[in-house]
């Protein structure tokens, strides 16, 4: 018996050696002091340094020189869609109130079918594109001024949004110049108040991002 284990260790030995030295040796101590958070114990005969089982870092990649949250011109194309969706969206829902309210005194007929769908595809495309033109303004503008300035914050929305209100409004005017610049400053300024609204009170932030 005594030759045998001798030989199956010499054996395990020998292939311990052949692959790179057999398993390292640790410590009840060092193993207690590893974190194994959501993890089953581990067994203390893998062939695993538990140093390596440590997360300090994040575990996302990312290239070189890139920011862990996108930037303007990233959320621009969200921006632009989800406005023509949104507009297409309340301009159908008010084509079809238009319609039916103008169609009320004919009876259910094919004519009057084709009005209502004709009313409810032409506000949509209305909506849609008022929306989206907006949209494209203002994630121009925010693209600009976040290069020119170097940095990201509240003042490239505040500045974006009132620009975008000043020139959508430029057609009327001085006036229209005006009161485009007031909506858009104080929709931005909404906004940007709204995103710091926690950092404001001293409430922790329960919103995800």
């Amino acid at each position: 018996m005594d030759n045998n284990s001798q030989g199956s260790g010499g054996v395990k030995a020998g292939l311990g050696s052949l692959f790179g030295g057999g398993a390292p040796q640790y410590s009840n101590t060092e193993l207690a002091g590893v974190p194994l958070t959501g993890m089953s114990p581990l067994s203390p005969y893998l062939n695993v340094d538990p140093r390596y089982l440590v997360q300090d870092t994040d575990e996302f990649i990312l290239p070189t020189g890139a920011n862990k949250t996108r930037g303007r011109f990233e959320l621009a194309f969200f921006t632009i869609g989800g406005s023509c969706m949104t507009g297409a969206t309340f301009g159908a829902l008010n084509g079809l109130r238009m319609g039916l309210k103008e169609t009320r005194d004919m009876a259910w007929s094919k004519p009057r079918n084709v009005q209502i769908l004709n009313m409810v595809t032409r506000q949509g495309a209305s909506w849609a594109n008022t929306l989206g033109s907006i949209a494209l303004l203002y994630s121009a503008f925010g693209v600009v001024i976040e290069k020119a300035r170097g940095a990201e914050d509240d003042i490239n929305t505040v500045a974006a949004g009132t620009l975008t209100g000043m020139l959508f409004k430029s057609g009327g005017g001085l006036k229209g110049v005006a009161r485009g610049g007031l909506v858009g400053l104080a929709l931005s300024g909404a906004y940007a108040l709204y995103n710091n609204w926690d950092h404001l009170t001293g409430s922790p932030s329960s919103r995800l991002y």
